[in-house]
């Protein structure tokens, strides 16, 4: 009983994990064709943001910023609020909305100058995180948006920093106890629950690695790259467990076990003569 419930639990923690990383992934609303977007801070233009030159964002600094749009529809353009948001696995981690009234006519340009202040953003995230500046219309929907890489300097208690040392913390747990398990050969001798066993651990280490790289500051986070070190490791760890050799009983069980099987003997053997001599 207690081997189907490690087998059922080596195969929901890391479904439910997995789960967990594709439900909050980002619907994109559709956008109105021929809307031209371009926007600074402090005047750098933040089209050209990358990973070796992202948008440093220090909390509760001002931010001036600019943004020029041509409406090249047939149809009035309204514009009601500009975001900018950070996201990693479609969670927002950080985001600002500026209430804004625009209407840009067909084929004007109209531009939009505000100060930003980023209050609160040290609680909120930290390290280099991938986001947008998007301006959204009457409707709620985007209109416009612009990628960006940001380089938050954020502290490591913020939102962000809390969930990464969570995901540590269960990483740490799954591999202590498959640990444990192999100690005391607690393995089952089918081969997938094993690799199953080692599936939960090996998941988490991909997870706690990609975002170590993202507070780091070596790479930014996104959905494709974190599901692929995930998937790797997950990949890896289930191989390893599949491949290991079947693991043999304690040799305290195998004395228990006989000493039981003595113990039933001699119980027979006693009631044998008794039963025969009361015929």
């Amino acid at each position: 009983m207690s081997g189907g419930f490690q087998g059922i639990r080596a195969v929901v923690w890391p479904v439910l994990l997995l789960i967990a990383l594709l439900w909050p992934a980002a619907q994109a609303g559709a956008k109105p064709d021929g809307v031209d977007m371009s926007a600074n801070f402090d005047g750098r233009d933040i089209a050209g943001t990358s990973v070796e030159k992202p948008l440093r964002l220090e909390p509760d600094s001002t931010i001036r910023v600019a943004i020029e749009l041509t409406n090249n529809t047939g149809a009035p353009l309204e514009i009601r609020h500009v975001d900018l948001a950070g996201r990693v696995l479609g969670l927002s981690f950080f985001s600002y909305s500026t209430a804004v009234e625009l209407t840009i006519a067909p084929g004007k340009s109209e531009s939009l100058r505000y100060r930003l202040e980023l209050r609160g953003l040290a609680g909120q995230a930290t390290g280099l995180i991938g986001g947008e500046l998007a301006v959204y219309g009457a409707s709620g929907t985007a209109v416009a948006e612009i990628p960006l890489v940001t380089d938050v300097r954020g502290s490591l208690w913020s939102v962000y920093g809390l969930f990464g040392i969570a995901l540590a913390v269960l990483t740490a747990l799954a591999i202590a106890d498959a640990a444990l398990a192999i100690a005391r050969h607690r393995l089952s001798a089918n081969r997938w629950q094993r690799g199953l066993r080692l599936l939960a651990p090996g998941l988490g280490i991909g997870l706690v690695f990609a975002f170590t790289a993202s507070v780091a500051r070596w790479w930014v986070p996104d959905t494709s790259l974190w599901l692929a070190f995930a998937g790797t490791t997950a990949a890896v760890a289930f191989l390893l467990g599949y491949a290991s050799p079947t693991p043999e009983p304690d040799e305290d069980d195998d004395v228990d076990a006989d000493a039981d099987t003595d113990e039933i003997a001699d119980a027979v053997a006693y009631r044998l003569p008794a039963e025969g001599s009361a015929s």
